[in-house]
């Protein structure tokens, strides 16, 4: 019998919220448009496919590029479904971790929290980084300013201050930014593909773009070099589950968040299809391109001259510093959801809400982390490579814990409105086998021969995060409890739903 039938349950956002035991404190201002929109900003095919376009110019090059996007991008549309599918039972802040924590018990919750809250750490890191590089690159068009590590780092410092900014001080404006953000990223892929492909003299063929292949990893198996190509997709698609983290805060959530995430995920395959497209096309030299700074910025560069390079690199940048604010509220979110629940230290500083209804120390506290993971691209040219990577071995395994918990449940789980019926099994089964596939990507070795320099400290971090979320648990984990609301009827309910 489904819980439905059950019980009678409440049509209202913050009702379903007390069914699952949890007290609601964040104001409902977003919609479903705005929902999607933050997701679609975290992702950010101007932010992913920009910063990565080197990586997958000498890792396959352009047919692994092409169709690794596309093959990866509909893998990561069945993952979107099938966590969509549990978000809409589960509509919370804590998003991954609160799903497997009700559908596994507390140590699948801690782990998948812990391993979340690392992948949007580094994400925020990832992307402000990014987008630090490319203002450094305008720079050095604009003024003749040295791109040197100290000046990217500082430059990075600013752009986190401002994103913190705007998530404490503005938060009517940082939803307003949210949908504007689709437009800009929309919008911009229009204009750069446009004035890529009207512009130059000179384009690559069809043929090049769609089957050209180019190696300079160091490996010899052109399998294996294709395998890692298909991280540039596999890095860019993540941060979709920021509309479950919003969820809280999205009005009929149970259909608004999941909606936001499929959503996200397809539109964003096409937007970044077109893009590498236009990109590959407008490459007038490929050797010099893949050896730039900023392989992008080279190609706008060379095909356009200084003032239209100047000119797209603003959109770039524009659109990064959207999906870096997008990600600092997600990211504040789940800290502040994971504090909530005694599961971080000093949780009674960071679940403290302002007046204004805003996680202010989780906010603080995401950028400042974000800033310390980039501190070693002072001296380590691998480290940008390394704040990528912890943002992917974070997220991705996070991603599928709940799917997979909800698969072993079975006709015990009790679907939302938004749900998969029949394709539930099947297109769960297919989301874990990617996810496990990924997560071995991630971890291999992606330069040879292996130095320092060009070593994956994936897998490193991965451990290291999982010892220290161990050692916490033994430490702390007695505490870890998602607040209760004090009521027999909803405590009973709750039994039902876990």
């Amino acid at each position: 019998m489904p819980l439905s039938e059950r019980v009678p349950l409440p049509h209202g956002d913050d009702d379903h919220l007390q069914l699952l035991g949890i007290e609601p404190e964040l104001v409902r201002r977003m919609s479903l448009f705005g929902n999607f929109a933050v997701s679609f900003s975290v992702i950010s095919v101007l932010s992913g496919c920009m910063t990565l376009f080197g990586f997958g110019l000498i890792s396959g090059g352009p047919v692994v590029m092409m169709w690794g996007w596309v093959g990866v991008g509909l893998a990561v549309l069945l993952v979107g479904m099938a966590l969509a599918e549990v978000t809409s039972a589960y509509p919370t802040s804590g998003g991954l971790y609160y799903m497997a924590r009700q559908l596994g018990g507390p140590r699948w919750g801690w782990a998948t929290g812990w391993l979340n809250l690392l992948g949007l750490l580094g994400g925020i890191a990832g992307i402000d980084y990014g987008a630090a590089s490319f203002i450094a690159a305008f720079a050095d068009l604009q003024w003749g300013v040295e791109a040197t590590p100290g000046l990217i780092l500082a430059i990075f410092a600013g752009v986190l201050v401002l994103h913190a900014l705007l998530n404490v001080f503005a938060v009517r404006a940082v939803s307003l930014f949210n949908s504007i953000s689709v437009w800009w990223h929309i919008g911009g892929v229009l204009v750069i593909v446009g004035v890529l492909a009207a512009v130059p003299s000179h384009h690559q063929s069809p043929s090049w773009v769609f089957g050209h292949f180019a190696n300079d990893t160091g490996w010899s198996n052109p399998i294996y070099v294709s395998a890692v190509g298909l991280l540039l997709a596999g890095y860019t698609f993540c941060g979709y589950d920021a509309s479950a983290h919003l969820s809280e805060e999205t009005t009929n959530a149970r259909v608004a968040a999941p909606q936001g995430i499929v959503r996200s995920i397809w539109v964003s395959l096409i937007a970044g299809f077109v893009l590498l497209a236009g990109l590959l096309f407008a490459v007038q030299d490929y050797a010099g391109t893949a050896a730039a700074d900023v392989p992008p910025a080279q190609v706008f560069l060379d095909a356009l001259g200084t003032t239209g390079a100047k000119a797209l690199l603003l959109i770039v940048i524009g659109a990064q510093l959207f999906c870096g604010s997008a990600e600092v509220t997600a990211c504040s979110r789940m800290v502040y959801a994971f504090s909530r629940d005694n599961a971080l230290p000093g949780s009674a500083t960071w679940r403290r809400v302002s007046p204004r209804r805003v996680p202010v120390p989780a906010v603080w506290l995401s950028v400042a982390v974000a800033f310390v993971l980039a501190v070693p691209s002072m001296w380590n040219a691998a480290a940008y490579g390394a704040v990528t990577a912890v943002n992917v071995i974070g997220m991705t395994p996070s991603y599928i814990v709940p799917v997979y918990l909800r698969l072993r449940q079975r006709d015990r789980f009790v679907p939302g409105p938004w749900n998969l019926g029949r394709w539930s099994r099947p297109v769960g089964i297919a989301a874990v086998a990617w996810v496990v596939v990924l997560t071995v990507l991630v971890c291999l070795p992606q330069r040879y021969p292996m130095t320092v320099e060009t070593f994956n400290y994936a897998p490193v971090t991965l451990l290291v995060v999982l010892a220290l979320a161990a050692l916490w648990w033994r430490l702390a984990g007695k505490r870890f409890s998602v607040p209760v609301v004090q009521d027999p009827q909803l405590a009973a309910v709750e039994e039902q739903i876990v």
